[in-house]
């Protein structure tokens, strides 16, 4: 159920922001009449492996500063702010996002399906089709229990068309369930994937077009190959079958 935001629920914590450690990568406030949809994020873990295992840190200022905190507001919209009338960071009559040049989506059906969804689509191990919103989102915090961050590398064309490339990272420890159900423990060292996006701003640096350029099949792939080889979830080698299976929940 979303909660109402009251004037202190719109702010973000020193540790979401990143102000606590020294540098405010994320200063997101929501519209007055906008609820989080399961009440105010936390990103302070996720900060955290952020300023410690980031590959870069641009100067303030730059096109590269200015790129990764719009997206990092972005973010927080799109994952908390469930009503796309009351979204912030993005023109939502012009908006269209899409993944590897496909089909592209208009913002209330990125509402609906998450971003998860929407830029990992059907692999070998993941099919979008299986999950909801919220269980999307499941799936990536039961894989990265400490967050799995996100940096801006380098900005090769500034506005209207901001032509950029990323990295996504992040220890995994967690466990990661493939769409048969299978689960799969990480062997606690640092998953990282890298790609390109072609977003596209107004004059105000409101988004209309968010174009992600990577390989899913890449990334769970290594969701099922970086393994604890002496892992097993509960319960798998009960002969009566009667014991659930486990796993990090």
């Amino acid at each position: 159920m979303a909660e109402s935001i009251d004037e202190e629920g719109k702010k973000l914590s020193p540790g979401s922001t990143g102000q606590a450690f020294g540098e405010v990568i994320r200063d997101y406030t929501p519209h007055p009449d906008a609820s989080w949809r399961s009440g105010k994020p936390d990103y302070l873990l996720v900060n955290r492996t952020f300023f410690d295992h980031r590959s870069l840190e641009h100067e303030v200022g730059s096109l590269e500063h200015v790129v990764s905190k719009l997206i990092k507001n972005w973010a927080v919209e799109a994952h908390h702010v469930a009503d796309v009338h009351l979204w912030k960071t993005m023109d939502i009559n012009k908006f269209q996002a899409a993944l590897n040049g496909g089909c592209p989506v208009m913002a209330q059906q990125m509402s609906d399906l998450g971003s998860c969804n929407l830029f990992l689509g059907q692999t070998k191990e993941y099919n979008c089709r299986l999950h909801s919103f919220e269980t999307a989102q499941k799936v990536f915090r039961t894989a990265f229990p400490m967050g799995f961050a996100w940096e801006c590398l380098e900005v090769f064309s500034g506005p209207p068309t901001v032509v950029f490339k990323w990295r996504h990272f992040g220890k995994y420890t967690g466990v990661f369930t493939d769409k048969s159900g299978k689960k799969y423990k990480g062997n606690g060292k640092m998953l990282s994937i890298v790609g390109m996006c072609i977003a596209k701003v107004n004059a105000e640096l409101l988004i209309t077009g968010l174009d992600v350029y990577y390989n899913p099949e890449e990334l769970t792939g290594l969701l099922t190959s970086m393994t604890d080889p002496n892992w097993r979830p509960v319960g798998e080698e009960e002969a009566d079958g009667t014991a659930q299976g486990g796993g990090c929940r």
